[in-house]
């Protein structure tokens, strides 16, 4: 049996970026939740396509919670970084972070989720990822986090 190495957090964050526009909002300037939601869910696979080097998919998404409106106008950035990874799974933390980019205004929190994710094979078959490796103590509690959440699903 070959070994798969281990790869850091680090080694498979990413941070997307987008201004808002009239597209993504309804009339009254409010960015619908679905789009952020579809900001998060592309962060959320481009990390675990990272970690994994191969295409991935979305399963499910956990404790998704919207702390702030977006309008048009606002800068969104989603950072987004592995919390746990199972066998073929891993689970991705996201977190949207919203700037008003006219006013100084600290920026916000505007939502967070756990996306988990399922590498696939060239044949569309789930296969094994490398394990992550945990460098620091808010890496390990989300690991722990995340361990919880996969044993209950």
């Amino acid at each position: 049996m070959v070994s798969i190495k281990g790869k850091t957090v680090k080694q498979s964050e990413v941070s997307l970026r987008n201004l808002m526009e009239p597209i993504h909002a309804n009339i009254a300037g409010n960015v619908h939740g679905g789009e952020i939601m579809k900001l998060m869910d592309n962060a959320a696979g481009v990390a675990a396509a990272r970690h994994a080097r191969t295409n991935v998919v979305t399963v499910s998404v956990d404790k998704l919670k919207f702390h702030f409106p977006v309008h048009i106008s606002n800068l969104v950035t989603c950072n987004a970084k592995l919390s746990f990874v199972g066998n073929s799974s891993m689970e991705v933390f996201v977190k949207v972070i919203v700037e008003d980019i006219i006013k100084e205004e600290p920026a916000k929190v505007a939502a967070t989720a756990f996306f988990t994710m399922v590498a696939l094979g060239q044949n569309g078959k789930p296969i094994a990822v490398s394990p992550l490796e945990i460098t620091n103590d808010e890496e390990q509690r989300l690991f722990n986090e995340g361990r919880e959440r996969y044993r209950t699903k």
